[in-house]
């Protein structure tokens, strides 16, 4: 050891060992060989992990550049490092402390070479990465239009993040993605980075497996640096970072005589119970299979809660004891007044009583001298939050999303809340701007500045300005195409609104306009993680202009709703979503929308079967973990979805919870004659399927798509063949009203209004 080592005064162990349990002691005093740290939801997880790292050091086991220890987020490494710290009572200098990434770039630096890179290599950033794989696509002579570079772009960091790198590649491994060039376009895109000098985030950790997989003196040379290695939140690894790790940890005995006794000196602190993040490569079974990749490995159960109170905790623990793949481990209280109140699960009769509830309840709480910070609303999905954030406003309670944008304030919002704002007032220059290339139209900085021009010198506003270039052919090509269809889109739907005598007609013309228009469709050929959260929001959307009786009149209440400022510094109650809430805790939460279809999602249930129910299940517990003191979980029985209403059944997690630890309020009677008259889960031919709701009333708003055709006197019958100019031929399958449902030749099954189309006959 150095002689500063040596000579510094250390606090005596009981000072910071006796500071814990005895699974904690446990965990920070079993040093040799491979160590799994079952730390459940309140344990203390943290303060293991750092009284481990310090207890290293401070018993001088190793160096402080011995210890290699990796945390998931930035935030992380900063408060393990000023606690050991703190408890090493001087700055801890030296240490391989951080993020996956930040230390597979300091390694990267030291060994580029090995692919090609310098170590002044540059780091793109998510704009560069797009631009370069658009030009290797043009490269390749890839439309992307049909395949838009997002969507391949996530394809390649799904096979970064399971550590392939091109010719790591099978047949199995493919994709069908770009007409199965995928692959080929992917190697294109690493030679192009090559040849730059630079790497995008996920080469950081794909490049140095690669050298550790291929380097065997590099990696000795990392054997003998390391001698321990801590890991935290284990079981948000995906294959990559699982792969790295392993790569580092395990070490040939015969090599290190006498320095690792037990084996790898790895010690991995993780839940099993709190694994969800398989949407962004997590893989729940790195954890599950830890004592398989290390012989000989221990684990310690971290399982008294020092958060939660005893009904909390029994009924977390008994939801998650449904999942089959798990470790096991039963939470359990560690405070001595871990009494409290049982689970309140609450019926109410529909979605917007559900956010009346909810801020009654908030509005009880505070006059309880509750703290409104102390409160959480923890919804499934993002477009949940609308209604509780519109019920706080008209309650006058202050409030913040955390982890996101309010809803009003999200970018496919303003789009869409623009094309309303053209179509309710066509002077409004701002809202025209903002989306007169929304989708891309190939309105470049010329054509605006042509817009401009023209509405400057004759006085008019933008959205004139452009019929008039149009009618005079000043704007060429397909700008002028687009343009025309955009402007004819507004014409149309302005008369619909000026005739239909329907109450609905503002949604039906609104949601028409956003699939006419193109941006709906924007939206769905996005491959982005976060496209199909954006289209629930702009089906929210649609849901919450049904509340109104005119598009004037929901476009004023969204102004007053964005003009409600929050004051940074104010008491606010804390709404978000339960992915967000993860590493949280909160005196009271809300957990509303225990509905099947709702939660667990369906979409997680189609795509993921059993795997995607257990993860469901995990997220409910990480939920119900947030909570303190009081829990309150509530569903609806019927509900508003995207402008439908459904009659809602009950989540099966509520089935799940124990009866002795619940409490049931609201229209209780009502939510027992759902659950006794729905169909069995988890028996029959598909088990997985969520219970689906019936509709009870279903008016549906479906979209026209094109020029407008003279009116004509009822509808078109079923099997007439007819013509519609964006979509070409096809098949009137249904007809209810002036709806038509029509099964067209190239563009499948479209849903629109008879107005915007013409039998064949006479379209030809």
């Amino acid at each position: 050891m150095t002689d500063a080592l040596q000579t510094t005064e250390f606090p005596p162990a009981e000072d910071y060992l006796g500071r814990l349990n005895p699974e904690q002691r446990e965990a920070v005093e079993t040093l040799d060989g491979p160590l799994l740290v079952l730390a459940g939801a309140g344990t203390g997880k943290t303060r293991v992990l750092t009284t481990r790292f310090a207890h290293i050091l401070l018993s001088r086991r190793a160096f402080p550049g011995q210890v290699l220890a990796v945390t998931f987020t930035n935030k992380a490494a900063r408060e393990m490092r000023e606690r050991v710290a703190q408890l090493l009572g001087r700055p801890a200098e030296g240490l391989w402390l951080g993020t996956f990434h930040a230390l597979c770039a300091r390694m990267l630096r030291r060994h580029a070479e090995y692919v090609g890179l310098t170590s002044s290599f540059t780091i793109l950033d998510t704009d560069d990465q797009i631009r370069l794989l658009k030009q290797v696509m043009e490269a390749n002579r890839i439309d992307n239009k049909r395949w838009p570079p997002q969507g391949l772009m996530g394809v390649i960091q799904r096979w970064k993040d399971r550590g392939l790198s091109p010719e790591r590649i099978t047949p199995a491994e493919d994709s069908e993605f770009a007409g199965g060039r995928a692959r080929l376009v992917y190697a294109d895109y690493q030679a192009r980075l090559v040849r730059l000098n630079a790497c995008d985030f996920g080469d950081l950790m794909l490049h140095v497996t690669d050298i550790l997989r291929t380097r065997p003196d590099v990696l000795a040379q990392y054997h003998r640096s390391f001698r321990y290695i801590l890991v935290d939140e284990y079981q948000d690894t995906n294959t990559v970072q699982y792969l790295w790790l392993r790569l580092l940890a395990q070490k040939d005995p015969a090599q290190f005589p006498g320095q690792y006794p037990g084996g790898a000196n790895i010690c991995c602190v993780g839940d099993d119970d709190q694994s969800i993040y398989s949407w962004r490569g997590a893989e729940v079974e790195n954890i599950l299979r830890f004592e398989k990749d290390f012989a000989g490995a221990r684990i310690v159960r971290l399982e008294s809660n020092y958060r939660s109170t005893a009904p909390i905790l029994a009924a977390a623990s008994a939801l998650i004891a449904h999942n089959g793949g798990r470790l096991g481990k039963t939470l359990r209280p560690g405070r001595n007044d871990s009494s409290g109140e049982k689970l309140l699960v609450a019926s109410v009769w529909d979605s917007d009583e559900e956010a009346r509830t909810v801020g009654e309840r908030i509005e009880q709480l505070q006059r309880d001298q509750h703290p409104l910070s102390e409160m959480a609303i923890l919804v499934r999905a993002g477009f949940q939050t609308r209604a509780f954030e519109e019920r706080l406003i008209t309650l006058g309670l202050p409030y913040r999303v955390v982890g996101g944008l309010r809803f009003y304030e999200r970018a496919e919002i303003r789009d869409a809340m623009a094309y309303m704002r053209v179509l309710n007032q066509p002077a409004d220059d701002l809202a025209f701007e903002r989306i007169v290339n929304v989708p891309r139209r190939g309105v470049g900085d010329a054509a605006l500045q042509a817009l401009h021009l023209e509405a400057r010198e004759a006085q008019v506003p933008l959205a004139m300005a452009t019929l008039r270039l149009i009618e005079r052919g000043t704007l060429k090509g397909r700008v002028r195409e687009q343009l025309t269809l955009l402007m004819a889109a507004f014409a149309r739907a302005r008369e619909t609104l000026a005739r239909a005598p329907s109450d609905a007609a503002h949604v039906r013309v609104v949601e028409a306009l956003l699939d006419e228009t193109g941006y709906t469709e924007m939206w769905h050929r996005d491959k982005s993680p976060d496209a199909p959260g954006r289209l629930d929001n702009l089906k929210e959307l649609v849901r919450a202009l049904a509340d109104f009786e005119s598009l004037g009149g929901f476009l004023e209440h969204v102004s007053l709703v964005m003009e409600n400022e929050e004051n940074a510094g104010a008491d606010r109650i804390n709404l978000m979503t339960l992915h967000g809430a993860k590493g949280l805790e909160f005196d009271t939460v809300f957990l509303p929308g225990w509905e099947e279809g709702v939660f667990p999602s369906q979409r997680t249930l189609d795509e993921g079967g059993n795997k995607g129910l257990e993860e469901e299940r995990r997220l409910a517990y990480v939920g119900i973990t947030r909570a303190r003191k009081r829990a309150i979980i509530s569903h609806a029985a019927n509900r508003r979805i995207y402008a439908n209403w459904q009659s809602a059944i009950p989540s099966r997690f509520i089935d799940e919870l124990p009866e002795e630890h619940v409490e049931q309020a609201g229209s209780a009677a009502l939510a027992r004659e759902q659950r006794r008259t729905a169909p069995p889960v988890f028996g029959g031919q598909f088990p997985l399927a969520a219970r689906r709701p019936r509709t009870v009333e279903a008016p549906t708003f479906e979209a026209w798509e094109e020029p407008p055709r003279p009116k004509r006197q009822g509808s078109i019958a079923v099997g007439t063949r007819v013509f519609h100019q964006k979509f070409g031929y096809g098949i009137v399958r249904s007809a209810v009203d002036d709806r038509l449902e029509i099964e067209f030749d190239h563009a499948g099954l479209k849903r629109l209004l008879d107005s915007y189309v013409e039998p064949a006959a006479s379209a030809s």
